[in-house]
């Protein structure tokens, strides 16, 4: 069915770097990637806070559904004031055939007491029958959004990208976790998710990826799978994304080690149960590749791109 994979990111902060990217891969090859457009965004915002970080793309029945992160960092350099005072919206964008996107739209997700609104990812939800919207926010409990507070994440339900419910907390560990994503295999959900708190020797895998399972996306509880993933091969981590090959069994996690020069690291398993990821020892990435999401897409899906931005 599938013949290759989308790479969609972002870049590091600079006058084009929180825009939108696309990456092909070559042929059905999961882990050598070039980039569409000569290395230039294929979408832009002009809305909110004029950038976009952390987007994600799910496949509907007739549409795709493009979102991200409401943020240009760039301008000022101030997680603080993004934190405290930032966007509480996510930009969509929607396509028929990931080439021909609409202008986009800003949707407000997050409730007021909330500072921030980072990483949407979304994923469907037999149980809701809906689009589990989910992000990371960190609310405040007052109106100036003054004093200590920490990143939790959040979802609301959605069919159609523009109506949504009310949010709720989805992930409240009493710290600092950002950016979730979800892969289901076999009834299972696998998430995977960021410690955010800073490593000391009470917190020996902060700054790292773990995962948990469930089988039902809104489960009080999460079953724990493994802690610290990629450690060693890298020294710190954020921004997972993960996606199975198109081929065989066997899946791929890339974790960003986020202060280094290479970004993303990939990582590879059979043994998607098991926890356990091999860093991969042969791949090819688009320069300075940010969090984002690979998506597989058809011949002909894969045909389009390389037409419209070769």
């Amino acid at each position: 069915m599938y013949a290759g994979y989308l790479y969609v990111h972002f870049k590091r902060e600079s006058i084009d770097g929180e825009q939108i990217y696309f990456a092909l891969s070559d042929g059905n090859d999961p882990l050598h990637f070039h980039d569409l457009n000569g290395g230039k965004p294929v979408l832009y915002s002009g809305l909110g806070e004029g950038g976009v970080r952390d987007p994600h793309i799910v496949r509907s029945a007739d549409r795709f559904y493009l979102i991200a992160t409401d943020l240009r960092l760039y301008l000022s350099l101030d997680w603080d004031r993004h934190q405290r005072r930032g966007s509480r919206s996510i930009m969509v964008w929607e396509s028929p055939d990931l080439v021909n996107w609409d202008d986009g739209r800003l949707v407000e997700v997050a409730p007021p007491e909330a500072g921030n609104t980072w990483a949407p990812e979304a994923i469907w939800d037999p149980e809701q029958d809906a689009y589990l919207v989910h992000w990371s926010s960190t609310p405040y409990d007052n109106a100036e959004h003054e004093g200590e507070s920490y990143n939790r994440i959040m979802y609301a339900t959605t069919r159609d990208f523009r109506e949504f419910s009310e949010p709720r907390v989805w992930i409240d560990r009493g710290w600092q976790t950002i950016d979730a994503t979800v892969i289901e295999h076999d009834g299972v959900y696998y998430r995977f998710l960021k410690d955010e708190r800073g490593r000391s020797g009470d917190v020996p895998l902060g700054k790292s990826v773990f995962s948990e399972t469930s089988t039902s996306l809104t489960a009080a509880e999460w079953t724990p799978l493994a802690e610290g993933i990629g450690l060693g091969a890298i020294v710190q981590g954020e921004g997972p994304l993960v996606y199975k090959s198109n081929t065989e069994d066997k899946w791929y996690l890339w974790i960003d080690e986020f202060t280094a020069v290479r970004r993303y690291v990939p990582f590879e398993t059979t043994d998607l149960a098991g926890g356990a990821w091999t860093p991969s020892t042969d791949h090819r990435l688009p320069d300075d590749p940010c969090h984002g999401v690979v998506l597989p897409v058809t011949a002909e899906e894969y045909e389009r791109l390389s037409t419209a931005w070769p």
